[in-house]
């Protein structure tokens, strides 16, 4: 098979629709995400992964053209802490402007969970956060790779390879929100409140993700520093944030990944890396040679 950037976009995106459909039917004939115990979510996370494996082979690439190196420890901390940062700005805001309450039972139920008799609330829910920030980001990360080994390992440098790093993040976020759509729609991945408010909210949030990601992914040189950031968000948002927030009516409108004060604050978070742009055109010259994405 002739291996061209447009002929290795379209069998992985071929690929990934034939293998995540099997799972979308399934979750969806269902009606939940967690079916099947939750073991259903590694598999839905890993299909983009296995797409971009059999892409390789099928086109006789090599897998390290994957961008398996390791990369500068310093964009690892930094991918660590932009969902942090992004997170932290509008469930504060929320909280301030009494959008949500403070969701004290999760913290009493963490300090119960944790089994340290005689320790007080507080300390024991610091010791689960520390546990949730270490263990529990790698554990995610053993999934949110499945996905940035797919959208950031090939797909976006494929389309970097004739696209400027702005239309390139655009089009592979949108296509990840796409992505996410059939369960959002037709299943209960979402928080409750209208479907196609929380796609649009979703999708913003993902296509401001795709453009933080793909800086990561050109500025490093490697695919781990967004798997990193992805499972940071992971963890950080669903897990952390969302079971902190209590709510008292509007809240799901602007909390979660399907509301508006997520979508808005990536957004803005995205504007600073596209402004910073010109770190990684420069490296690419607007596109992504062999040589510049360790495709060697």
């Amino acid at each position: 098979m002739r291996d061209t950037p447009k002929k290795a976009i379209s069998l992985y995106l071929l690929l990934t629709l034939s293998l995540s459909a099997v799972v979308w039917t399934l979750i969806i004939w269902s009606g939940h995400l967690n079916m099947g115990f939750g073991l259903v979510i590694p598999a839905i996370m890993w299909c983009p992964a296995l797409a971009a494996l059999l892409t390789c082979r099928l086109l006789g690439r090599e897998v390290r053209s994957l961008a398996w190196r390791w990369p500068d420890s310093r964009y690892m901390a930094a991918a660590y802490s932009v969902p942090l940062a992004y997170a932290s700005v509008p469930y504060g805001a929320i909280w301030a402007l009494k959008l949500a309450g403070w969701n004290s039972d999760f913290v009493a139920l963490i300090a119960v969970g944790l089994g340290l008799n005689g320790l007080p609330a507080w300390a024991s829910f610091t010791v689960c956060i520390i546990f949730m920030a270490t263990g529990g980001v790698i554990q995610n990360l053993s999934m949110t790779l499945g996905e940035e080994i797919g959208w950031r390992g090939l797909l976006a440098p494929e389309l970097l390879k004739y696209m400027s790093f702005t239309k390139a993040s655009l089009v592979s976020g949108f296509v990840w929100a796409i992505w996410h759509s059939p369960l959002l729609l037709f299943a209960d991945y979402n928080a409750g409140t209208n479907r196609w408010y929380a796609f649009v909210c979703s999708a913003i949030t993902c296509i401001s993700m795709s453009l933080i990601l793909t800086w990561f992914r050109l500025k490093s040189d490697s695919l781990w520093p967004p798997a990193l950031l992805h499972a940071s968000h992971n963890l950080f948002v669903p897990i952390i944030f969302d079971n902190l927030t209590r709510n008292i009516g509007p809240t799901l409108w602007y909390t979660t990944v399907f509301g508006a004060a997520l979508a808005i604050s990536t957004s803005l978070f995205a504007f600073y890396f596209w402004v910073r742009r010109t770190e990684v055109q420069q490296r690419t010259g607007g596109t992504v040679s062999v040589q510049a994405a360790a495709f060697a």
